[in-house]
């Protein structure tokens, strides 16, 4: 059963976003870049799940385009999975357009890959799953 892992927001800064969520006594618990996606990433946690706040290390990457396009604001909805490789080969027979037709290695060592908004009713989706040694 897929749980509901982080809620990704696009920002500017980290620095000036995490204030409003310390505002509201939530801590950032790890702050990471991840140079394959040109992206800084701080997670927060917020109950079972967390918000992961994403700023683009280059103008040019996919959160530094969404930015220009969009503006701050919400990026992405993750989904934890147990096993991701199923899913990923359950979605691809299913016709699923996908952003990356390979688990991909992120922030934490987390595996992901992404389901293009197309076949998610207009939402960007994460579908993920805590680490290779669960694979």
């Amino acid at each position: 059963m897929a749980t509901i892992d982080h809620l990704g927001i696009a920002v500017k800064s980290i620095a000036a976003a995490r204030g409003f969520y310390e505002s509201l006594g939530l801590s950032v618990v790890r702050e990471e870049e991840v140079p394959d996606e040109q992206v800084r990433t701080a997670m927060i946690p917020v109950g079972e799940s967390r918000v992961e706040l994403l700023e683009p290390t280059s103008d040019d990457s996919p959160v530094g385009r969404f930015l220009a396009s969009r503006g701050e604001g919400l990026h992405h909805v993750a989904f934890h999975v147990d096993d991701i490789s199923g899913t990923l080969e359950e979605l691809k027979a299913k016709g699923v357009r996908l952003v990356n037709d390979d688990l991909q290695i992120g922030a934490g060592g987390h595996l992901y890959f992404f389901v293009h908004p197309e076949s998610a009713g207009g939402v960007l989706v994460e579908i993920c799953q805590d680490s290779i040694a669960d694979v």
